[in-house]
């Protein structure tokens, strides 16, 4: 997306007439464009001083906004060159981080062997000898995603299952629930979990498992539901978090392009169940089926749901179970 485009989606979100203030929309807008894959690692953000005027904000809006993204290590500032989206953690940056870890390896071995009289040329052979043979049978991973409701989450982890192997394994559990002393579920190859939340991920697991952040869409079915809304329905939406209020409502429009306009409300509002009985259609947040027992008889409901991006599990996630499988000793196998 260029980043003209760019300006102009996060100026035209944000909305006014939300009881949100307009900083946390405009952070939830860029950390769910991230979480989406619609800004992809190393895209370039505008400059504060350009969004801060196409959107109509204080520049230090926009600035305490980036401060807290970079804080999270969603995005990075380049001196000179401007802010982009990070790239730290990406498939590269994985990549370059396995690559400094094996040629680390490569030096002690070479050094282990000069300890032990061996000269570099039989070390080589070695290695030439071991490369030749291919790769190494294969091993089960055990992975474990972290998302924002056991049950949301479940269903991801069930859409990836089907990229795994028949051995391998994945378990689910929340931020929440770790941030309230659960144990990771272990053994542990691999965590996967939402970009803006894996910063807090990394501060309540093991420094050595991976963590892989995974994008979203929206599914197949919350589209096609979308798409046959009746024109002349009143629609509302119910968001959890403030964050991502100015996103969910273009993001019910851009799939109801007959529709003119929706209302959004919070689920912690005062008067949502009075809203509630002003709709014939609820398009509600995943997390948020509590409400439905609020809802009158007769009234339909939507959940506008997500689902992993398959691009990312094909492009990112697969390729570091790769690595991961190719591993030829095991912590089991590891000699004591």
């Amino acid at each position: 997306m260029s980043e003209e485009r760019i300006l102009a989606s996060l100026a035209g979100a944000l909305d006014r007439t939300l009881p949100v203030p307009l900083g946390i929309q405009l952070r939830g807008l860029i950390e769910f464009g991230i979480g989406l894959g619609e800004l992809a690692p190393g895209q370039r953000l505008p400059s504060v001083r350009e969004l801060a005027e196409r959107a109509g904000i204080a520049p230090m809006t926009v600035t305490t906004v980036y401060q807290e993204l970079r804080k999270s290590g969603l995005i990075e500032a380049k001196p000179g060159a401007g802010t982009y989206v990070s790239d730290g953690h990406t498939r590269n940056g994985l990549r370059s981080s396995s690559m400094r870890k094996i040629q680390r390896r490569i030096d002690a071995l070479f050094n282990e062997a000069e300890e032990l009289g061996l000269p570099p040329s039989v070390v080589a052979s070695l290695v030439n000898a071991r490369a030749a043979r291919g790769r190494s049978p294969s091993r089960a991973l055990r992975i474990v995603i972290v998302g924002n409701f056991r049950d949301t989450t479940r269903q991801y982890a069930d859409r990836i299952q089907e990229y795994l192997g028949p051995n391998d394994s994945i378990a689910v559990t929340t931020l929440t629930s770790l941030q309230a002393g659960e144990v990771l579920p272990l053994p542990c190859d691999l965590c996967v979990t939402l970009p803006h939340r894996r910063s807090e991920l990394e501060s309540l697991i093991p420094n050595d498992i991976p963590i892989v952040n995974l994008s979203f869409i929206p599914a197949e079915e919350t589209r096609a539901q979308l798409a046959v809304i009746d024109p002349m329905a009143r629609i509302g939406i119910v968001s959890i978090f403030p964050e991502f209020m100015a996103l969910m409502k273009p993001g019910v429009l851009r799939f109801t392009p007959h529709v003119s306009d929706v209302e959004v409300r919070l689920i912690t509002e005062p008067d949502l169940k009075e809203f509630l009985n002003t709709l014939d259609v609820l398009v509600y947040a995943s997390g948020a089926e509590p409400i439905l027992k609020e809802l009158p008889p007769g009234r339909q409901a939507i959940e506008f749901r997500y689902v992993p991006d398959p691009h990312v599990i094909r492009q990112t996630l697969l390729p570091v179970m790769e690595r991961l499988r190719s591993a030829t000793i095991t912590k089991e196998e590891k000699p004591a």
